[in-house]
């Protein structure tokens, strides 16, 4: 039986229970397993490293660990380029888009308000979900750490926090999304992108009061669902508004 030092920094020391929190880790270990098996086996979902230092060098996640190995793995560094020193993945998202599981519907709501790509529905099984963000480039949202230890997921977020608002503060501040923030531009029902609609090609399908009220209406390009700035418009705005609220506090 073998034996390596596992310390790990920042956020990662949520995954961990209290006792190996913010201090050095004993891991024993047969043969030469990957390093990435051993820091899920540990807890921690790969989805959430950046950064693995072995013995004062950059490995990636194919690393096999031998005896002895002092080991230090670092969480994503949201202000830090260290791309020069290691990459983990083969190459970063093309765009930003996310899917939610199937306990994060009024987050994927919130995220599409600001007008994030994400898809959600009450029907994915886990194995769905992996293989559409594996196949779509998406990034993978959810409360089951399990979930991000798939090997098909390369980019995912374990989230801290069970309040939808907090929730979104988090993806915002995590994926540092304030400068992309559109809101009002996807379906909140199905995450289509809404397109301008004449008042004329659709005054058949509106309330007569809501014609003489507005003019200004879009239309869903996937669902065909109608949307206008109706009574509903200032919750909408008090909902970015709360969300963009204390953007400048750290994540846990």
């Amino acid at each position: 039986m073998s034996t390596a030092v596992f310390r790990f920094y920042g956020e990662l020391n949520d995954f961990l229970p209290p006792r190996h929190r913010q201090r050095d880790i004993e891991y024993s270990f047969q043969n030469t397993p990957a390093i990435k098996d051993a820091i899920e086996a540990l807890g921690v979902p790969h989805t959430e490293v950046d950064l693995i230092i072995v013995n004062g060098q950059s490995v990636g996640f194919s690393y096999r660990l031998r005896d002895g190995d002092r080991v230090a793995v670092y969480p994503v560094f949201e202000s830090l380029d260290i791309s020069p020193i290691v990459q983990l993945r083969e190459k970063p998202l093309r765009r930003i888009a996310f899917i939610a599981d199937v306990h994060l519907g009024k987050l994927a709501r919130l995220l599409r308000l600001l007008g994030f790509d994400t898809l959600h529905s009450n029907d994915y099984k886990d194995h769905e979900l992996v293989a559409i963000a594996a196949s779509e480039g998406r990034i993978v949202l959810t409360r089951d750490r399990d979930l991000l230890k798939h090997n098909a997921v390369t980019h995912g977020y374990w989230l801290r926090s069970t309040d939808p608002v907090e929730q979104a503060r988090e993806v915002v501040r995590r994926f540092n999304l304030e400068n992309w923030i559109d809101p009002f531009r996807r379906c909140l029902v199905c995450n289509g992108l809404l397109k301008p609609v004449e008042k004329k090609e659709i005054l058949a399908q509106i309330p007569p009061r809501i014609a003489v009220e507005h003019d200004e209406f879009f239309r869903c390009t996937d669902c065909q669902k109608l949307y206008w700035r109706g009574t509903h418009y200032p919750k909408l705005e008090k909902h970015i508004a709360a969300i963009m609220g204390n953007m400048d506090k750290k994540l846990p």
